[in-house]
């Protein structure tokens, strides 16, 4: 049995080729849409967050004999919960990280580092302003940018009750929330700059599965400043971006 941390479509994948090669696996997501996704696949699934000692009694009751952490590459506390509870339950840790983003300098690029530095430097740049971070950290954006009379704050995330509340607990218009499920095609990134009139879009470096290249690469095309926050800076110990690598570790740390 392997216990697996999914985050992303790629994940998936990944958890149906060890599946695929003979291997049990439990799959934990933090939605319902997510876990409704991986049900659909055929996988088994658990929804919601774990603490250390939780996952730790998850992987102990079913003798789970390592935790693949292929959550998204900002689940920073996914991560970090995610070895802690493979030291504990003194099983290995493999991390899935996607391949990340290889970009050049473009005078519209802007590479910061955190949350707060990309709300700061669209502070700076002003204009309508379209965010493509999701709704976690929402509260640092519209902190720094609503309520300044030259930035239209736009908002996109996932159609889900509980971030439309969020946005109106923090002042958010509803002109200014695009509801929707991605992934979002070039053409239709390419309309909502357009109906939006944005100047200026944040990102994560999440990596080429989740399209963030094509997101950037059409706001540039149309002179759009781009804030894209980079990823954060972990230690795994062993980690591959290639699906091969992942089953391969598993195959030598499953041989009798």
């Amino acid at each position: 049995m392997i216990f697996m941390l999914c985050g992303t479509s790629d994940a998936r994948e990944l958890a149906l080729q060890i599946q695929q090669q003979g291997t049990e696996v439990l799959t934990s997501v933090v939605t319902e849409s997510a876990a409704n996704s991986l049900s659909e696949a055929g996988l088994p699934v658990r929804t919601g967050r774990l603490t250390i000692q939780a996952m730790v009694e998850l992987v102990q009751e079913q003798g789970s004999r390592a935790i693949v952490d292929a959550s998204h590459p900002f689940a920073e506390e996914a991560h970090a919960n995610a070895m802690e509870a493979a030291k504990q339950a003194g099983i290995p840790y493999i991390r899935y990280e996607r391949t990340g983003l290889a970009y050049d300098y473009h005078p519209l690029l802007h590479v910061v580092s955190s949350y707060d530095e990309a709300a700061q430097q669209a502070k700076e740049l002003k204009g309508s302003v379209m965010l493509t971070t999701g709704s976690k950290t929402l509260q640092i954006f519209t902190k720094h940018l609503l309520g300044d009379p030259d930035i239209r704050l736009v908002a996109r995330m996932l159609p889900r009750l509980d971030n439309m509340e969020k946005c109106n607990e923090l002042g958010m218009e509803q002109r200014n929330i695009i509801a929707m499920q991605g992934p979002f095609s070039r053409e239709m990134n390419e309309a909502l700059y357009k109906h939006y009139a944005t100047t200026v879009m944040v990102t994560k470096e999440s990596g080429k599965t989740g399209a963030v290249d094509e997101k950037i690469q059409s706001a540039l095309e149309q002179g759009i400043h781009v804030v894209l926050i980079s990823r954060p800076e972990a230690e795994f110990g062993t980690v591959f971006d290639e699906f091969e690598g992942v089953l391969g570790e598993l195959n030598r740390i499953l041989v009798p």
